[in-house]
C-alpha cells in the first residue's frame, strides 16, 4: 500500500505530546457556552405550544408545537428581525431594550433605487441565524429584551419622509430603548441623527463607515444619499468635530462634497489609512474623536464601505473597501463603549446574489448588540424569573 507507507510519515501514530490550546477563543468558547442560561429559550418553547397547539401525535419532540411560533424551523415563519415579536403597540417600545426599525426610504439615491427594500430583506434573511454567538459568548434572546417595531411609514416626499423618520427614532430612544434601523438609502442618516440628537443632552458624536463623504448641501438640487452628514452635521449638538468618516475612498466621492468637507475639518480616513494604521489604532482614533466632550454616538454602517465583491446588492457598489471581517471587528470595537442608535444602510435586495448583502447587514446589527451586552452597555429588562 504505497499511499498507506508515504502518507503523513511523521504524524501518524505519534505519542507525542498535543499542543495546549486552552488558551485559545475556540476552546474558551465551548466552556462559556455552559454558564448561559436557557431560561427565555425555555419560555419561547412554552409559548409556542401554548399558542401554536401541542404538536400532531406522530411527534416525538414534546417541544414542536403545531403552529409555528418560535424560532424553528429557519426556513419559515412571519419575517420579523430574528423571528421577533411584532409590537405594534409602539406606544409600548419602551419596555424594551432594543426595538429594530426599517426605514424603507430611497427616494434620496442618485443611481440605483432598491434600499426601500432593505428592511424586508434584512428581515427575511435573519431567519438564518440564531441569537447565540459562538466567539462572543453571547445569547442575545437571554440578554435583552427584544422586538420588531415594523416601519417607519415613509411618504414620497423626501422632506416628510426625513421628519417621519427623525419622530420615529426620537420615540423609540426617548423611550428607553435601543433603535436598530434598517434603512433605505443613506439620506436617512440626517433625519435618524436629527431624532437622536433631540433626546441627549450633551453633544452627538458620529462614527460613519462608508467609501463615500456624503457631504454635500445638496445633490440634484434635493438632500441626497450623498449630502446626510453636511446637515447633521449643522444641528447644534452634532459638530462636524466629531464626525469620523472611515473607509472613504475611490472613484465615487464628488469634489462638491470633499469641499465642503475641508471647511468641517472632520476626521477623514481613507481604507489606505486603516489598513496602514491596522484595526486597533483606528479605533482608538475613532473613538477619541467621536466621543471628545459627547455624551452619545451614533453609529452610521453604509454597507457599500465593504469591498463591491462582497457585497453586490447595493446601489454604488465600489471595489476596494473592507473586507467582512474587518468591517465586523471596527463595528464590535466601536460597540464596546456604547451607542446611541445604529443604521444600517444601502441594501439594495434587487441587486442582491443569495441575500449575501442583506446577511451582512443583519451580522452587523447583531454583533454590534452582543458587543454591547459583552461590555454592559446595554439590557436590564427582562422580566426576572
Amino acid at each position: 500500500m504505497p499511499f498507506y507507507d508515504t502518507h503523513a510519515p511523521n504524524y501518524r501514530e505519534h505519542q507525542r505530546d498535543l499542543p495546549d490550546i486552552s488558551h485559545l477563543n475556540g476552546w474558551l468558547a465551548q466552556d462559556a457556552e455552559s454558564e448561559l442560561p436557557d431560561t427565555q429559550y425555555r419560555n419561547e418553547i412554552a409559548r409556542s405550544l401554548e399558542f401554536g397547539l401541542p404538536g400532531s401525535d406522530s411527534i416525538a419532540d414534546p417541544d414542536i408545537s403545531c403552529f409555528q411560533r418560535g424560532e424553528l424551523p429557519h426556513w419559515s415563519g412571519i419575517n420579523t428581525f430574528l423571528k421577533l415579536p411584532y409590537l405594534e403597540d409602539v406606544r409600548q417600545v419602551g419596555d424594551y431594550d432594543v426595538a429594530f426599525v426599517g426605514a424603507p426610504f430611497d427616494i434620496g439615491t442618485t443611481y440605483r433605487s432598491g434600499t426601500r427594500f432593505g428592511p424586508q430583506g434584512m428581515r427575511r434573511i435573519s431567519s438564518l441565524y440564531t441569537p447565540y454567538n459562538f466567539e462572543l459568548g453571547i445569547d442575545l434572546r437571554e440578554s435583552l429584551k427584544m422586538c420588531d417595531i415594523g416601519d417607519i411609514f415613509c411618504p414620497a416626499n423626501i422632506t416628510k419622509g426625513h421628519d417621519q423618520i427623525t419622530k420615529g427614532v426620537a420615540h423609540i430612544l426617548s423611550s428607553g430603548a435601543l433603535p436598530m434601523i434598517m434603512g433605505g438609502d443613506h439620506s436617512i442618516g440626517y433625519p435618524c441623527v436629527r431624532g437622536v440628537a433631540e433626546c441627549v443632552e450633551g453633544k452627538v458624536g458620529i462614527i460613519h463607515l462608508d467609501r463615500h463623504v456624503d457631504t454635500q448641501e445638496k445633490d440634484m438640487d434635493e438632500i441626497m444619499h450623498t449630502c446626510p452628514w453636511f446637515h447633521a452635521t449643522n444641528i447644534p449638538n452634532c459638530p462636524p468635530t466629531n464626525l469620523v468618516q472611515l473607509g472613504i475612498g475611490g472613484w465615487q466621492v464628488p469634489r462638491t462634497g470633499v469641499r465642503h468637507g475641508r471647511t468641517m475639518r472632520s476626521t477623514v480616513l481613507t481604507i489606505d489609512d486603516v489598513e496602514t494604521l491596522g484595526i486597533d489604532k483606528t479605533l482608538e482614533i475613532a473613538l477619541e474623536v467621536a466621543w471628545k466632550g459627547a455624551s452619545a454616538v451614533y453609529l452610521s454602517f453604509d454597507i457599500d464601505s465593504v469591498d463591491a465583491g462582497f457585497v453586490p446588492g447595493t446601489g454604488w457598489p465600489e471595489p476596494g473597501g473592507y473586507l467582512p471581517r474587518e468591517a465586523l471587528s471596527l463595528l464590535r470595537g466601536i460597540a464596546k463603549e456604547g451607542i446611541a442608535a445604529m443604521e444600517v444602510v444601502e441594501v439594495a435586495p434587487p441587486y442582491d446574489i443569495s441575500d449575501i448583502t442583506a446577511l451582512l447587514g443583519v451580522r452587523a446589527m447583531m454583533d454590534t448588540l452582543a458587543t454591547l451586552v459583552k461590555y454592559d452597555r446595554i439590557g436590564g429588562k427582562l422580566e426576572p424569573e
